[in-house]
């Protein structure tokens, strides 16, 4: 999901060469598959925070591995575990 929400947004405000290297700098790190026990969690923190889908399996699955988010999406923006910093 971070994949992808990533590759789009780096595709949309740049190109489409500059999204594919970010996204290999992404690929070197691990990726987590989302299991039911994520995407469980994710639906309560999508109710108790008013996150859409993606954002809500993002914030699970960082808890759930117990890593800090850093973003600019201002959905994150105040919640346990997330470093924001404005665009």
């Amino acid at each position: 999901i971070t994949i992808y929400e990533v590759f789009k947004v780096v595709l949309r405000e740049s190109s489409e060469n500059e999204a594919l290297q970010v996204v290999a700098a992404m690929q070197k790190g691990t990726v987590i598959d989302l299991t039911s026990d994520i995407a469980m969690k994710a639906s309560k923190l999508s109710l108790q925070y008013k996150l859409p889908m993606a954002d809500s399996i993002i914030l699970s699955t960082a808890q759930s591995y117990e890593c800090l988010i850093w973003t600019q999406d201002s959905d994150f923006e105040n919640l346990p575990g997330v470093k924001f910093f404005p665009k």
